[in-house]
């Protein structure tokens, strides 16, 4: 297929595609699929190789937001059944990032709900970052708590932070259907913000919210012009009790194709597959991880995630690696001189996910994992493209409460 080998050619160059060019890539028929991954596969590849990194994520304040956003199960007016506590203390949250380290994590995302944070917000955020780093020497760390005030970014980084996530979530044109209480220029006002600061900027978008493709190429390109160092790629997880539950439109398919379309657009940038691909990927995951060179281990935010240990056997059966401590996660010409992963001279490195943090899209993850395979209860039939709620099991282990976290 010409649109492909251009695509591949422009990749391998870091050449924007046209917007033509990534609209045709989605408007791919299902019977192409294998031949869209084949060649998006080769450009991740040739910066990432065959590693894959592996992000955890705590939930320092779950709940109780005074942000709208539709997607999210914490926002106001929610009547999603989640998890709801108040801050953990830094020794919880450094518990809590620990178990997934022991699991193989190379980055703690460290999240909160809310419009954004106080000072005093950032002081105890700030020594919960010093504390993880104290007990983990080489451990990454991202923040990811809403829309930041001038001079918040900076004292974060001095804490230890390394990078910070703000997802655009969608594009600017749609933005206001989507959320009311703060706008699309408020949230690249907070990446440009962490971006000066020298922090490793993370920004990513959420699919399957009923936009349109046009949304989704405008988005994606939005984050090229940004230039984050990480781009997570969160599927909605349409939770009962939110404005969205009904919003089924992903296959998996679907999902590839937009994990392409952002690696073509994207090439030499992280990209992670956040919340969701349990949900919507199912039994392709594997094949995604041809596009993207980044996941989640374990639960997300408010909802439960693929078994840790499925996680692990997933990423060595489809014959990848996880990226090592000691590997740099970015291509050399975006790494800092510095070794670690970011790309903005001496800022840190550049991944954060959050599987939905800043935007809390991860809220929706993927149910009930017991047998730790395949998310999902395996005795299960369904007919194709029925929307699979089975699949949505709200996240009651981990942190916030007294059971072991999925790590």
């Amino acid at each position: 297929m010409d649109l492909l080998n251009t695509l591949v050619e422009k990749g391998l160059r870091r050449e924007l595609p046209t917007r033509e060019e990534a609209l045709a890539v989605l408007a791919t028929s299902d019977e192409d699929v294998l031949d869209v991954v084949a060649a998006a596969g080769k450009v991740r590849r040739h910066w990432f190789g065959r590693r894959v990194k592996l992000n955890y994520l705590v939930n320092l304040k779950s709940g109780l937001c005074p942000e709208d956003c539709s997607y999210c199960s914490q926002r106001l007016g929610s009547k999603a059944d989640i998890l709801k506590y108040t801050w953990l203390k830094p020794d919880e949250a450094s518990a809590a990032a620990a178990a997934g380290l022991a699991g193989g994590a190379k980055r703690v995302c460290l999240v909160a709900s809310g419009r954004g944070p106080t000072d005093r917000d950032v002081d105890r955020v700030s020594e919960t970052i010093r504390t993880i780093k104290e007990r983990n020497e080489d451990v990454e760390v991202c923040a990811c708590l809403g829309l930041l005030s001038d001079g918040q970014a900076e004292r974060l980084r001095e804490a230890g932070a390394d990078a910070y996530n703000h997802n655009l979530n969608t594009s600017e044109g749609t933005y206001a259907d989507i959320t009311t209480t703060h706008t699309y220029a408020d949230r690249v006002d907070t990446v440009q913000k962490a971006h000066a600061a020298g922090l490793s900027a993370c920004s990513g978008l959420i699919a399957g919210m009923g936009e349109s493709d046009e949304d989704l190429v405008d988005v994606v390109f939005s984050l090229r012009e940004l230039d984050p160092d990480s781009v997570p790629v969160n599927f909605l997880i349409p939770m009962e009790g939110t404005p969205l539950a009904k919003e089924w439109h992903l296959t998996p398919q679907r999902c590839l194709r937009i994990l392409a379309m952002v690696r073509f657009v994207c090439p030499d940038v992280e990209v992670r597959i956040a919340g969701g691909r349990e949900v919507h990927l199912r039994t392709l995951q594997p094949l995604a991880l041809h596009l993207a060179n980044s996941i989640f281990l374990g639960d997300y935010l408010t909802s439960e995630g693929q078994a840790g240990k499925a996680d692990l056997e997933m990423i060595a059966d489809a014959g990848f690696e996880v990226e090592g401590a000691d590997q740099v996660t970015l291509p050399e010409h975006r790494a800092a001189s510095g070794g670690d992963c970011g790309s903005h001279g001496e800022a840190g490195c550049g991944s954060h996910a959050e599987a939905g943090c800043g935007s809390h899209a991860a809220d929706g993850g993927c149910g009930s994992h017991a047998g730790g395979g395949v998310c999902g209860t395996a005795a299960t039939a369904t007919v194709a493209g029925e929307p699979r709620t089975d699949l949505v099991a709200v996240r009651r282990r981990g942190a916030g409460t007294d059971l072991a976290p999925n790590a």
